[in-house]
């Protein structure tokens, strides 16, 4: 039985989740999954200010007002960019971290940092063209998405406040990380953005890596297998 936080993705939310959500509480464990500022069923309170430090205090803020210790604590995609920084707020809450097809930045780094100039221009090109200037349209779903899903997914996602992506992150503490695992999909396909990671997760200490034959979304196009791995690890098997 766990205490499970979820640092959701970009223009998603809490109601992503909504396959997994029945698995985790059949297994007995609490789940948590707020939705970050400006996203989700909190649209609308999207402003251009809303920031990387906006969304790792939502998280931040959940865990405490909850009293949670012992934390697992889910970061997928660039939910990574949050837990990473939720871990070093406030680590001593946290008892595992587990990247999920997740952004993992050092000190110093922003989420447009990792993903490299073109897909930055990219992405802001269409914060210019359609977000006026501050609202990064949303992103298609993976290729192997189902129909079903997609015409269920598509019209909760929401346009991302471009700072979440450019501010980077400052890492302060001096404690400790707690054990970091990392799930990779490999069914990325070209421009695959993490597979840094996982080779980063492969080779330094401190990180366990683990692979899942998905496309980007586990907990939308496979919970079964997702929730299969997540149960492994949180026992503490490789």
């Amino acid at each position: 039985m766990a205490n499970i936080v979820l640092a959701h993705g970009a223009w998603s939310a809490a109601w992503a989740w909504k396959k997994m959500r029945p698995l985790l509480q059949a297994a007995g464990h609490q789940f948590y999954a707020p939705t970050y500022t400006g996203l989700g069923a909190r649209a609308h309170l999207a402003t251009p200010d809303i920031d990387l430090s906006t969304h790792i205090q939502d998280i931040v803020s959940e865990i405490e007002f909850e009293d949670l210790n012992d934390v697992v604590l889910l970061g997928h995609s660039y939910g990574g960019m949050v837990a990473t920084g939720v871990a070093d707020r406030i680590p001593h809450r946290l008892a595992r971290i587990v990247y999920i097809d997740a952004f993992a930045p050092r000190d110093g780094q922003s989420l447009f940092d990792l993903v490299g100039p073109k897909a930055e221009g990219n992405m802001r090109k269409g914060a210019e063209r359609d977000g006026d200037g501050w609202k990064m349209p949303v992103n298609p779903m993976p290729p192997d998405t189902s129909p079903e899903d997609v015409t269920w997914a598509s019209p909760r996602r929401r346009p991302q406040p471009i700072k979440t992506f450019e501010q980077k992150i400052k890492l302060e503490s001096k404690e400790p990380l707690p054990p970091r695992d990392y799930i990779y999909a490999t069914r990325n396909g070209p421009g695959d953005p993490f597979r840094q990671f996982a080779d980063r997760a492969r080779g330094e200490a401190g990180w366990t890596c683990h692979e899942l034959d998905t496309s980007h979304n586990p907990h939308i196009t496979c919970p079964n297998e997702f929730m299969a791995l997540l149960t492994k690890i949180m026992a503490g098997s490789k």
